[in-house]
């Protein structure tokens, strides 16, 4: 297990800790302003980008070449540095630019460490909501939020019939693909705000969250605070989620099974 070779957590968690602090004090002096949105989709769509996204990842590359010179670094928006090392960092820079366009304050900072292609180490920081997240072990995970920490703990006590579930599909499922799914329709009460539903769980506030499409810079910060909180994660077809895409996270065992066999005839 990766566990048993990776075992600098103290040295990695310092580093995001403080970034973290350093990031949502670089977005309130620097960054919180009007900006220009670019739509760098290639064809009909609509992927959004701002110059924002390109400034924070910039600057939290530029944190971690000074920290970590010969660390490989994969970013969404500057592409992959390659060196020889087993470490590799993996970013998102705004996670939820749509979000931050109309300034809905759930957009985040995503930092992932990957030791030998696992995450081990994941950041979610909410610079608007002044909290971050950050696992200090694979069994350990804080949200930091005035001051204070809190244990991150997901409801594992709750049953498949009083789950609170939140999803998005993100334009990905037709309409008739989803009327295959109308019992995962129906589970679906909760909105579902970009990685902060994937918070929310690691808190015990809802229990089950569904998405499409993920990328790695979108999921593998994540991995490693939801399995510190106890919480499963995987793919729609129950794969390691660390290879993106359709993404279930759960409280349980059974509400995992239980999603995981709903969602079988789209998966």
């Amino acid at each position: 297990m990766v566990s048993t070779k990776f075992k600098n957590y103290r040295i990695y968690c310092n580093f995001l800790n403080k970034l973290a602090k350093e990031l949502t004090s670089y977005y309130k002096n620097r960054l919180d302003k009007p900006f220009k949105i670019i739509n760098k989709s290639k064809k009909k769509g609509y992927d959004p980008v701002t110059l924002a996204d390109r400034a924070f990842e910039k600057y939290i590359r530029s944190k971690i070449k000074r920290r970590f010179p010969d660390h490989q670094v994969i970013g969404e928006e500057f592409g992959h540095k390659k060196t020889k090392s087993d470490y590799t960092w993996i970013l998102d820079p705004i996670d939820g630019t749509r979000s931050f366009i109309i300034g809905n304050p759930t957009w985040s900072n995503l930092i992932a460490l990957n030791y030998k292609g696992k995450p081990v180490i994941g950041l979610a920081n909410f610079p608007k909501l002044d909290k971050y997240y950050l696992n200090y072990s694979e069994n350990t995970a804080y949200v930091f939020e005035k001051g204070r920490k809190r244990k991150l703990k997901v409801n594992k006590k709750v049953s498949s019939t009083q789950m609170k579930v939140a999803g998005a599909f993100h334009g990905w499922l037709s309409l008739n693909k989803q009327k295959k799914i109308p019992k995962v329709l129906k589970l679906m009460q909760f909105p579902c705000f970009d990685a902060l539903s994937y918070a929310h769980l690691c808190e015990g506030r809802i229990d089950a969250v569904i998405q499409c499409l993920n990328q790695v810079w979108d999921i593998h910060p994540i991995i490693p605070i939801v399995k510190a909180s106890g919480g499963l994660i995987s793919t729609w077809k129950n794969e390691d989620a660390v290879k993106a895409g359709n993404i279930l996270v759960s409280a349980n065992n059974l509400i995992h099974n239980k999603i995981l066999k709903l969602l079988k005839p789209v998966r």
